[in-house]
């Protein structure tokens, strides 16, 4: 009888991605980051494992929104106090914390519990060119071929 091999944390070899986000859509870009921080681009994925590769994404605030999105999509959170409801819209997020608003979009796509947040803390976003992992000379990917 044949078995599924399931990956190990001890065999997983990582790499490190570096994502340029110029002209990119902001959900394709999300689910592209998404799929490569769980690992499911790879053939040994098992799903309580973090099998998943590190992304770094440049150019965060030269991402688009299509649509409407930029006035219609709201963030919200509160503060705790009785009427504390915050609203954002995109838009405005985009050009406050565009860092912001790229790891909400890839964190909602993330599993909710202590192994998505593993896998989120393997991103690394900045909202211009400079990034400060060269050390781990990532290798760099175009995201048009992914989608």
């Amino acid at each position: 009888m044949r078995t599924t091999p399931l990956a190990k944390t001890s065999e997983i070899e990582r790499k490190w991605y570096l994502i340029d986000a110029t002209d990119v859509s902001l959900g394709r870009l999300s689910t592209a980051v998404a799929t490569i921080l769980r690992g499911k681009n790879k053939p040994q994925f098992t799903p309580n494992v973090d099998t998943g590769d590190n992304v770094i994404i440049v150019n965060a605030s030269k991402l688009k929104l299509t649509g409407k999105k930029a006035t219609d999509k709201i963030y919200y959170h509160h503060s705790e106090y009785r009427g504390g409801l915050k609203s954002v819209s995109a838009g405005e997020l985009l050009a406050k914390n565009p860092v912001k608003l790229v790891e909400l979009s890839v964190k909602g796509m993330l599993p909710k519990n202590t192994l998505g947040h593993q896998e989120f803390l393997k991103m690394h976003v900045y909202a211009g060119e400079e990034h400060k992992h060269e050390a781990q000379k990532p290798e760099k990917l175009d995201i048009n071929n992914l989608i």
